[in-house]
């Protein structure tokens, strides 16, 4: 009977590479051994504790081109840095970020999942850096840890793409398993897919009669489709997402790190996308709604503002949304929307009931947002302008469109009060 050890052994094959990183003699002849990886990938060796595991550093110049954009398009200024990066996140600091990437052993997440590379990018003067940490053996994991921990200790706010959902706490769950503190407990956390979703997004479906019903995924959201449209930059032979475990299990039965050469360069445009992204988001902060050129970049861009307090800057982004031209209706909707709510709790009560009116002239408006803009309008007629057979029409136009019958109720008993509202009014007004 063979043991455990022996049928994983035969599962995953025997390693090229021994835990101190020496080449093993009986393997260094594999068809697919192709020498030291570090020197196949670029990186130095570093040892701690007795792992050993790959540095690689990479340095971009000023005009480096990513694209449409250079690294000099995206540094912080250099006195005083993004003055509002603070509505990304509370407390960032736009002098200390660190752009955080990792290439994992799946998605599945769990202890069972460990990060095999650690890519960290920064600003550094005019220059981009980019520090990535490759596991070559799970033993060095803990030694990798260490390195990424005094790294990061350097910063003071971590940026990432989705990872609050995944990254961090992936990197968390390693460190909690190797009893080790994380840095990144009290560090100001910037998540540039949610503010991405609310400027760039586009909407999988044009057509505004399927708003409020099927759900609408978030098709242009993704780091690899904004790195197009914003930077311009469209990458090609890049490696898949979902090849990258398998090409690092590759290297785990074989020793061969040639198909690991394009993992890294793929985590390495990641980073670089993801700080010139984080660059035009914080960049749109500080200039306001002048800068932006799209409906949907002003009214994401409005958002951001309202849910910092900063009203007047959220109205001048909501307004410039409604005036620019915009072909897809719903962001046009969205738009009116947005800049009547605002206008109501800001209390200019003329400019909402402008923009409820037009939102409901725009062509196919979605029933919820009908809805919505009728009752608004039902209620600014009745309480502040008293024209109670106006208020009358759109109370039943709002009720064509409520679907609980909660709000039903609500709208024939504000029906039936408008109705004794008219019949108390002298004759001679109608």
């Amino acid at each position: 009977m063979t043991s455990l050890s022996d049928r994983l052994r035969g599962v995953v094959g025997r390693r090229p590479v021994d835990d101190a990183g020496s080449k093993d003699p009986a393997y260094t002849k594999h068809p697919a051994y192709s020498g030291d990886s570090g020197e196949v990938l670029g990186g130095e060796w570093c040892e701690s504790e007795g792992g050993r595991f790959l540095t690689v550093d990479r340095s971009y110049s000023p005009g480096y081109r990513h694209g449409s954009m250079s690294i000099a398009d995206g540094l912080p200024p250099s006195e005083g840095g993004w003055t509002r990066l603070s509505l990304l996140a509370d407390g960032a600091d736009a002098s200390k970020l660190l752009f955080v990437d990792l290439e994992t052993t799946g998605l599945a997440g769990g202890a069972g999942t460990y990060a095999f590379l650690v890519g960290c990018g920064w600003f550094d003067g005019g220059r981009f850096r980019v520090r990535q940490f490759f596991l070559s053996n799970f033993v060095a994991e803990r030694a990798l840890l260490d390195a990424l921990v005094e790294l990061a200790r350097t910063a003071g706010t971590v940026v990432s793409y989705n990872g609050k959902s995944f990254d961090l706490p992936l990197v968390e769950t390693r460190l909690t398993l190797h009893r080790m503190e994380t840095p990144f407990a009290e560090m100001p956390h910037i998540d540039m897919l949610h503010p991405a979703r609310r400027l760039w997004r586009k909407n999988e479906v044009s057509s505004l009669q399927s708003y409020g019903g099927m759900p609408m995924r978030d098709s242009g959201c993704r780091l690899s489709v904004l790195e197009q449209s914003l930077c311009g930059y469209v990458r090609d032979g890049d490696v898949a997402g979902f090849e990258i475990p398998a090409r690092y299990f590759h290297f785990v039965r074989t020793g061969d790190a040639r198909p690991l050469e394009a993992v890294l360069e793929h985590n390495r445009l990641d980073l670089l996308s993801l700080a010139l992204v984080t660059s035009r988001a914080a960049q749109l902060l500080d200039e306001g709604a002048p800068s932006t050129r799209t409906a949907r970049e002003a009214l994401g861009l409005g958002r951001l503002y309202e849910r910092g307090a900063m009203l007047t800057d959220a109205w001048r982004c909501f307004t410039r949304a409604i005036e620019l031209d915009e072909p897809d209706l719903l962001t046009h909707a969205e738009a009116l929307r947005a800049h009547a709510v605002l206008a109501r709790r800001m209390r200019r009560f003329a400019d909402a009931a402008s923009s409820w009116r037009r939102l409901l002239d725009v062509p196919g408006c979605p029933p919820l947002l009908a809805r919505e803009a009728s009752e608004a309008l039902a209620v600014h007629l009745e309480h502040r302008l008293r024209d109670f057979q106006m208020a009358r029409g759109y109370a039943m136009q709002s009720l064509y469109s409520d679907t609980s019958a909660a709000r039903k109720q609500a709208t024939l008993h504000r029906v039936a009060r408008l109705d004794r509202k008219i019949d108390a009014l002298p004759m001679a007004l109608f």
